[in-house]
């Protein structure tokens, strides 16, 4: 037979409190005396007794869950890091994870209706862009939507970014400081924001210190976009002597197709990447690259919803770290400041 499930009833009844505050005992962001909480808790857990989260959320209006959008998620290798950060950050606030995987050849808009069903109390939206349109529709029902790692300018979502300009600025006086003389960027998919700040920065910079225009191949955030764009470089007439690429794992392909190329790293070619995955410092590829500050981009993205404040359309720059590793050239004397 089946044994009925234990009531806070019981529990208030065995800890000498209101049936309320049984239920908010266990509401980490209720007000209850320590000793309260405790009596509630060990009564709770000799009764065997487990709080009904669907029921507590519609008397609260709050599910406690917050809703993670995520496309591509293997292909990259930085994106399963981030969904570990976000959801070992939110439990220790109280909060749970509901993830939706986005089809990458489908707009994220689509979705997103099927999401606001759930009733989470806020929509983290990473490796996808949705459209303004969605984006207002979702903060007007009450739902602040965070972008991760982009931004949709003119909307009111907040957005929390590494300061990709900055990064691609920082590679650029790193590969010039090395002496390099023909230099290529690797691109990531061209619609993305962070590949064309990347770009941006990058660009800018090699011009402003007299370089000129790079050469440049295409890539996808892939590994084996990665390859196949590095063999497309080095089958030039003057191929280059130094590549930054959009993202680590395309680093990673460039890294393969150089050596297959007979080619050693760095004394041949210097590669840079951007993110720091956790592959880049394996002593196989020992990776120069940009590290995203996920830790500090993670914390702020839970602030932002434990303020439970309207959106307002912000952009959060936190700026990269360069992690120096063996797969570029040490510099030749012509540093900048």
């Amino acid at each position: 037979m089946v044994q009925k499930p234990v009531t806070s009833i019981e529990v208030a009844q065995l800890a000498g409190v209101s049936q309320p505050t049984v239920s908010r005992a266990f509401d980490p962001e209720a007000s209850v005396a320590p000793e309260t909480r405790a009596r509630v808790l060990a009564a709770a857990h000799k009764l065997g007794y487990q709080p009904n989260v669907i029921a507590r959320s519609l008397s609260t209006q709050r599910t406690n869950i917050v809703g993670l959008v995520m496309a591509n998620l293997t292909n990259s290798q930085f994106y399963p890091v981030v969904l570990d950060a976000f959801t070992e950050r939110l439990q220790a606030v109280g909060k749970q994870t509901l993830l939706f995987n986005a089809a990458p050849d489908r707009p994220v808009d689509e979705i997103l209706p099927r999401i606001l069903g759930y009733r989470v109390d806020a929509l983290v939206i990473v490796s996808t862009t949705p459209s303004s349109e969605i984006i207002d529709e979702c903060t007007q029902t009450g739902t602040p939507v965070i972008l991760f790692n982009r931004f949709a300018p003119e909307t009111s979502a907040n957005s929390i970014c590494c300061d990709n300009v900055a990064g691609g600025r920082r590679v650029a006086d790193l590969l010039l400081d090395a002496g390099h003389e023909r230099i290529a960027y690797l691109a990531g998919i061209a619609s993305t924001a962070t590949n064309s700040m990347r770009e941006k920065g990058f660009s800018d910079r090699l011009r402003e210190r007299g370089y000129g225009r790079p050469l440049r191949e295409q890539g996808a955030y892939t590994y084996e976009s990665g390859l196949a764009a590095t063999r497309r470089l080095l089958a030039l007439s003057t191929p280059p002597d130094a590549i930054f690429c959009a993202a680590d794992i395309m680093a990673l392909g460039a890294i393969d197709a150089a050596r297959q190329a007979g080619l050693s790293i760095p004394d041949d070619l210097s590669i840079v990447g951007f993110d720091d995955i956790p592959v880049a410092g394996w002593p196989a590829y020992d990776l120069t690259t940009i590290r995203q500050p996920i830790a500090q981009m993670v914390a702020t993205a839970v602030a932002l919803i434990a303020a439970a404040e309207p959106d307002s359309g912000q952009t959060h720059l936190l700026p990269g770290e360069l992690i120096r590793r063996g797969s570029v050239r040490s510099n030749h004397g012509n540093q900048t400041s």
